[in-house]
């Protein structure tokens, strides 16, 4: 059944041209946006009135992990981490560690609700859980279809907990790609040996697919890979031919010396910046010279709020990057561009969000980047649309039930918080 947007005021995300009338928002993959003059036409349709508010596509989260919605509230760290190495260990790789089925489902659950209360109706993640690799991804894959949020996952293969796991990460990986769309995730050069490095980029052509790792994070990733390689991150990841798919998402790029952005701005790679997520863990600041273009958002697994990614980017950005209005929205944008240019499915034009963005000032094409930074936030998603289906009503999830799944989620976390402590 079509979905009725009656007098609209639709914002095209890429021309940022506004235009007043009537949408009726096909379903499925393939479903389209067709603009009507005259109402009512189609007496059959779900309707909603979207006087006063502002319809523009929905949004994408350009590097998440799903893993890490547990951790909100959790104990202290056995040690206190000194550094960026020591907060992987004692934190992220405690945790990752202690996840079974049942929590990575919950987390799963909870992460795409967050999403789509944010106006995310796609998402790409990240994912490590070193004691339940096998059937993992599909496990996040069911949870995310539930809540009505598409995806591109991966696993994260790693040496760090032995080539066996190694192994089963790459079995995961090859299994999951020959079902779903997916990429081939490796966590960083430090803790990937050659050998796991070569088998990934032969997955990668044998896929025709695309890494997605963390690069230069910390500087510890580029000196570690000197020390043992001889080479830089992205000069290690351009000798195995990773920057050759459009598909590469290369996450971070805080501490990349200059010749490697120049492999980066000659290559088909893309690079997320996670800007919350650096500020956390005080690693380091982005900045996109020579790159810019290649340039898309995420959130590193901090929140799911892209529209506060956005902020935080430019924001941190008038001190150690060049950004201004046009080009923190088409960093904000350009995760479409990716999609699209790679033929991922799932992020259509009828994949909407309704702004209930009732601004004191007049919003209109020629002011609209300044609304975008100082004005529209999530709190102003009334309404999301994903694939042509309503997921999103009044502010609340309506594919799943919250309540329910948030009660499992607190079960889940005490049962990990619990499984850490050991």
């Amino acid at each position: 059944m079509a979905l009725i947007l009656k007098n609209a005021t639709y914002i095209d995300h890429k021309t940022l041209e506004f235009r007043i009338g009537h949408i009726e928002v096909q379903e499925g993959k393939q479903g389209k946006i067709i603009f009507h003059q005259y109402f009512p036409f189609d007496s059959e349709a779900e309707i909603i009135d979207c006087e006063g508010k502002l319809v523009t596509k929905s949004f994408v989260v350009g590097h998440h992990h799903v893993y890490s919605a547990l951790a909100r509230g959790m104990d202290a760290p056995k040690k206190n981490p000194g550094n960026f190495r020591e907060i992987l260990q004692y934190v992220w790789w405690t945790l990752d560690k202690a996840l079974d089925a049942d929590m990575i489902r919950a987390s799963a659950l909870t992460t795409a609700i967050a999403c789509a209360k944010a106006g995310a109706t796609f998402a790409i993640d990240h994912h490590a859980s070193p004691n339940h690799i096998s059937g993992s991804l599909n496990i996040i894959a069911k949870a995310f279809d539930e809540v009505g949020v598409d995806h591109l996952l991966c696993y994260e293969i790693t040496d760090r907990d032995g080539l066996d796991k190694a192994a089963e990460g790459l079995a995961e990986t090859e299994n999951y790609l020959k079902k779903r769309q997916g990429l081939v995730g490796l966590h960083a050069s430090f803790t990937v040996g050659n050998d796991t490095m070569k088998k990934a980029a032969d997955l990668i052509s044998e896929t025709a697919s695309g890494a997605h790792i963390h690069v230069a994070e910390d500087l510890y990733d580029e000196t570690h890979c000197i020390d043992n390689h001889r080479k830089r991150v992205v000069e290690r990841l351009n000798d195995y031919g990773m920057l050759n798919s459009s598909k590469t998402i290369l996450g971070h790029c805080l501490h990349i010396d200059e010749h490697e952005r120049k492999l980066i701005a000659d290559s088909k790679a893309f690079v997320v910046q996670n800007t919350d997520s650096n500020l956390n863990n005080r690693v380091g600041f982005f900045n996109s010279k020579d790159i810019s273009d290649k340039v898309i958002l995420g959130t590193d697994g901090m929140h799911s709020d892209m529209l506060h990614s956005a902020k935080s980017a430019f924001f941190v950005g008038q001190n150690f990057d060049s950004v201004d209005f046009p080009g923190i929205y088409n960093r904000f944008r350009n995760v479409h561009n990716y999609l699209q240019i790679n033929n991922f499915e799932g992020d259509g034009e009828n994949n909407l969000v309704i702004l209930d963005y009732d601004s004191p000032t007049e919003i209109n094409q020629n002011n609209f980047f300044g609304h975008f930074v100082f004005g529209i936030n999530s709190n102003h998603v009334q309404y999301v649309i994903s694939q042509g289906k309503l997921i999103v009503r009044d502010r609340k999830i309506i594919t799943v039930d919250e309540k329910e799944i948030l009660k499992f989620s607190k079960e889940q976390s005490l049962r990990l918080w619990a499984e850490m402590a050991k």
